[in-house]
C-alpha cells in the first residue's frame, strides 16, 4: 500500500453548464434537478464521482492500480471475486473469515483507484468488506434560480417493430407501405440555458490511513476536476466547463514539528469557514471567496456575467490556498 497523504484538504469546485442538462432526475422525467424550494439548480455527488472514475478510466486505460471498480454496465462481485482469487484462493462459499475479508479489502484498495478514493461497499458477494472513502462530495448547487426548458424536437426516423418483418427486406417493404409524417416522431429534450454550479468536497488525511490514498491519488483527483468534462460530451449536457478549482490545504501552525504534523492531519480550522462563500442570496462579510453577478438585472448566461473575488488576507492561520 502505499503512503497515505498527512494533510487535510477541502476543495471548492466551479462549474457551469450552457444549453445542456447537467444532471438529470429520473423522478421527473430526467428533468434537470431542481430544489422545489428555491428554484436552484442542483447535480448529484454521483454525477461528479462518475465523470471523475470516466476520466480515470480513460486516462490510466483502467489499469491496475488505478482500474476502476464501478464500472459502467458492469457486476460488481466479478472484481470481488478475483480479489479473493488474488489473496486465498476460490471465494468461499459461505462467508469469508475476518482474516480473508481484510486482505481482500486491502487488495481492492490497491487496485482500484475509486475504492481508495471514495470507498466502496465490497459484500454484495464475495465479502471483501466495506471501505469509507478519504474524498467525499456534497450536492452541488447553482449560485442563482435556473430556468429548465423543455423543447420539443423532431426525430427523422422512427424504430417501430414492424409487424412480421424480420430481415432488411421485410423491412424496407414496410418502409415502401408508410407515409412520411409516419416514418417521423416527436421527441423533448430538457435543458437550461445557464447555470454556474458551485460543489463543496473534503479530503479526509485519517480516512486515507486506511485505503492508501496518496499524493499520485490526489493529484489525479485534481486533474480529473479540471479535465473530466472535456471527455464527457454529449448532445444532452450542452456545454460544462470546469472554470475554478480551489484547494484549502491544512498545514499546522505549531512551532513543533510533531505537533503541527497533527493540526495538518486534523485541520485548523472548520470547513464552513473555508467554504461558505459569499454570495447575492447569502452575503457573508468575513468569507474568503466571494461570487457575485456583475449586473443582478438580468439572468446570467456565461461565466463572466459572475465576478469571483478571493480574499487571501481573510485566511485562517496554518491553511494554504491553491488556486487552479
Amino acid at each position: 500500500m502505499t503512503t497515505p497523504i498527512t494533510n487535510r484538504y477541502e476543495f471548492l469546485y466551479l462549474f457551469d453548464c450552457e444549453n445542456g442538462n447537467p444532471n438529470g432526475d429520473p423522478d421527473a422525467a430526467n428533468a434537470p434537478r431542481i430544489d422545489p424550494e428555491d428554484l436552484h439548480g442542483l447535480v448529484s455527488d454521483v454525477a461528479l464521482k462518475r465523470r471523475v472514475r470516466n476520466y480515470v478510466q480513460a486516462a490510466r486505460g483502467n489499469q491496475m492500480p488505478n482500474a476502476i471498480f464501478v464500472e459502467h454496465a458492469t457486476n460488481l462481485n466479478r472484481p470481488i471475486a478475483m480479489a479473493h482469487e488474488q489473496t486465498g484462493g476460490l471465494p468461499p462459499a459461505t462467508g469469508a473469515n475476518r482474516e480473508r475479508v481484510n486482505k481482500a479489502r486491502d487488495w481492492m484498495c490497491e487496485s482500484f483507484y475509486d475504492v481508495r478514493t471514495f470507498g466502496a461497499v465490497m459484500s454484495t458477494g464475495a465479502n471483501a468488506g466495506q471501505v469509507r472513502g478519504p474524498v467525499q462530495v456534497a450536492f452541488s448547487r447553482s449560485l442563482d434560480p435556473i430556468l429548465s426548458l423543455d423543447a420539443s424536437i423532431t426525430r427523422m426516423a422512427v424504430a417501430d417493430k414492424a409487424k412480421g418483418a424480420q430481415s432488411s427486406a421485410d423491412f424496407a417493404a414496410w418502409e415502401a407501405a408508410q407515409s412520411e409524417d409516419t416514418l417521423r416522431t416527436m421527441g423533448r429534450k430538457s435543458l437550461i440555458p445557464y447555470g454556474l454550479y458551485a460543489a463543496k468536497g473534503f479530503i479526509s488525511a485519517n480516512l486515507a490511513e486506511g485505503t492508501g490514498f496518496g499524493e499520485a491519488d490526489l493529484n489525479l483527483l485534481w486533474e480529473a476536476l479540471q479535465n473530466m468534462f472535456d471527455h464527457d460530451r454529449s448532445a444532452s449536457k450542452g456545454f460544462m466547463s470546469c472554470r475554478k478549482l480551489l484547494i484549502f490545504k491544512h498545514v499546522g501552525t505549531d512551532g513543533d514539528a510533531e505537533q503541527r504534523k497533527r493540526q495538518a492531519k486534523m485541520g485548523c480550522c472548520q470547513a464552513h469557514r473555508l467554504l461558505d462563500f459569499s454570495s447575492r442570496q447569502c452575503e457573508r462579510p468575513n468569507a474568503i471567496v466571494e461570487i457575485l453577478r456583475k449586473d443582478g438585472e438580468r439572468s446570467a448566461r456565461c461565466y463572466d456575467d459572475y465576478a469571483v473575488t478571493i480574499h487571501r488576507d481573510r485566511l485562517p492561520s496554518g491553511i494554504e490556498l491553491d488556486e487552479r
